[in-house]
Formats: structure tokens, sequence, C-alpha cells
């Protein structure tokens, strides 16, 4: 049976620590080679794809705040630890033959182009892979909540969130026997409820705009491009009247 896209236009939000791989800290190569081949799978159907990546791996501004640092001043050091994130998976994107560009919200023009959404769809229109770097371009916002914003703005058929485990459970399955997966959620439960799927304003984001997330495991090969195909196992976040 050919695959189709179910989902021409998606948004897939990346962690940070998804590029560590089996490492403690930093990128793992064979990581982003995993991400580019998985990536592949998408752009051969003809799908056109947005990402946002976080920092984690290098450096979380709550972290750095948790520490004693100024607020703002430790989430521009996270903002700019992404951009670090989406060269190197630009860098391997491009050793797969597959095209991208990276937009960075805070301005570095020697290093990668300045965000707009006008050149962002452009990219997209002719089957560019668009990373988004330095999450909003604002402290106090997380890049899950840049993830929501730039799917909105590009208009993406579904925001895909790339994680550990194989969807959104009740408490944390890594640690609890009993926890209980939930196949679909209303974003007003998930906030209710503080699980800890995104942050609330991202939820809140999406809710306000009725924009889908669904939330699956990305370590199995073939899931992103499963996701985009409709045909993952994981977990669908959606408005009360959404199907």
């Amino acid at each position: 049976m050919t695959e189709t896209c179910k989902y021409k236009r998606v948004l897939l939000k990346l962690s940070g620590e998804a590029l560590m791989g089996e490492s403690a800290f930093g990128i793992s190569h064979d990581m982003l080679t995993y991400l580019a081949r998985e990536i592949k799978g998408i752009t051969s159907l003809g799908g056109e794809l947005g990402l946002v990546i976080g920092a984690g791996n290098i450096f979380r501004g709550v972290a750095g705040f948790a520490s004693g640092m100024n607020r703002a001043s430790a989430d521009n050091m996270g903002m700019l630890a992404t951009v670090m994130n989406c060269l190197a998976l630009q860098d391997v994107l491009e050793q797969h033959k597959i095209p991208s560009r990276v937009l960075s919200a805070i301005p570095m023009e020697t290093v990668c182009e300045p965000y707009s959404r006008r050149r962002a769809m452009e990219c997209l229109a002719i089957k560019q892979v668009v990373i988004f770097a330095a999450g909003t371009g604002n402290p106090y916002f997380t890049t899950d909540t840049a993830a929501v914003l730039r799917g909105l703005e590009i208009n993406a058929d579904v925001i895909l969130k790339a994680t550990r485990v194989d969807g959104v459970y009740d408490k944390d399955p890594l640690k609890f026997d009993d926890a209980v997966k939930f196949d679909k959620l209303n974003y007003s439960e998930a906030l209710q409820r503080r699980l800890k799927v995104m942050d609330s304003a991202a939820i809140s984001l999406a809710m306000d705009n009725n924009k889908k997330i669904i939330v699956f495991d990305m370590n199995i090969a073939g899931n992103i491009k499963k996701a985009v195909c409709g045909n993952v196992a994981g977990t669908l976040l959606k408005g009360d009247d959404n199907e």
C-alpha cells in the first residue's frame, strides 16, 4: 500500500535532550543521523516540515535561573544554545541531501538567516525543511511555546511532539508501572490535571487556536513518518469540539 501524508505540513518539536542519544550531555552525531533518516521519510512523501528544537542538552534557562542567574539572561543563553542544535541538525540534513534552512528569531546574519514568516513560507513552498532557532526570541517563553507559535504562523496541519514515551500518561510511565496512557486528551483536561505534555502557555495557545498536537515516541524508527501519515500510536491533544 502506498503511504500518503495525512498532514501535508507539520511542525515537529524535538527536545534538546533528544539530540544527546546515549550521552549525558551535548550532541550525538549518531542521533542526528537517525533524525535525518526519519526526516527523509517525511520529505520523500512530499511533506512540508518545520522544526523547533530545545536546548536541554546544552543549557536550560530555567535551570540557570534556579541556580541564581537572572531569568532573562538565562533564557537568552538557552535560546542561543538552540541555535547550536539547529546548525548541527542542518549540517547532517545537508549530508543526507535534504535541503534545509535555519531561521533564527534572534538576528545573527553571519550564522543563519533571521526569521520572518514570509521567508519560512517561501522555504516550505519549495520543500525545504525549515528549522526555527532561538525559540520565540523572547525570555520567559519555552521552546514548547515557540513550537506552537511557529506551527500557527506557518499554518501547520498538526504539531508533532516527539518524546521518549509513546504518548501522554496520567503520571510518569518511566517511574510508575501503573501509569495509564491517554489515546485522546482535551486541552482543558491536560491543563487541569497539570500533565507534563507541554507548558501551560503552549497548551493554552494551541487550545485558543484549535491546533491539534500529537505526542509520540521518537525512538521507534519510522514513527515520525507514521505520525505524518496519521498511523502512529500516540496521544492526540485536541479541543472539545474536535473529532
